[in-house]
């Protein structure tokens, strides 16, 4: 009977200092973005666009011969939107074929996919903006068209792996950025 008493004991004191603070495996914890205020300034060249983006942002300038290609290069994020021109051929469904592939090609990663609607027809842009929920490679991509000259598509990437988590703030600070640069675009 004493041999069994010091057994219990001898477990019951190896389960407390088996819970000391020391051993329990603290929670994963993300880093804190300081973002600024959003401000925008007009941004113009020689592509067939133009729009208003954050001032912390910069282009770069991916084109080929004839080709609208840029980055946004959005530093406080360190993210990039790609953005590719097309003037419109007689294909534009064709590119909205292909703008749904691209989007829909991430549903393996993706949670959900949620569209936003953009509709101007003062200033004749047209558009959907998709937010990709879930671990997906890009996180939100859009285009927009006037529906008979011009075309232009974006996706947003970050130089990290994906994990919507960490990533959730600087996607929500680069979605406002691209809603207004949606809302601000114009056709030349």
């Amino acid at each position: 009977m004493v041999k069994k008493n010091y057994i219990i004991v001898a477990a019951v004191l190896m389960l407390i200092a088996g819970c000391s603070d020391e051993n329990i495996p603290k929670p994963k914890g993300y880093i804190r973005f300081d973002l600024p205020e959003h401000t925008y300034k007009h941004y113009s060249d020689a592509c067939p666009y133009e729009f208003e983006l954050g001032e912390y942002a910069k282009i770069e300038d991916r084109s080929r011969s004839g080709e609208c290609w840029k980055n946004i290069y959005i530093k406080p994020t360190r993210a990039r939107v790609h953005l590719s021109y097309k003037k419109i051929d007689n294909n534009l469904p064709q590119l909205l074929d292909d703008a749904h592939q691209l989007v829909y090609g991430h549903t393996v990663k993706a949670d959900a996919i949620e569209e936003q609607l953009f509709f101007n027809p003062v200033r004749k842009v047209y558009g959907m903006l998709y937010t990709i929920k879930g671990d997906a490679a890009s996180n939100l991509q859009f285009y927009a068209t006037d529906s008979t000259n011009h075309y232009l598509r974006g996706a947003l990437y970050f130089n990290a792996a994906p994990n919507e988590d960490s990533l959730a703030p600087l996607i929500q600070f680069v979605r406002q950025d691209v809603e207004h640069m949606i809302e601000t675009l114009n056709w030349k």
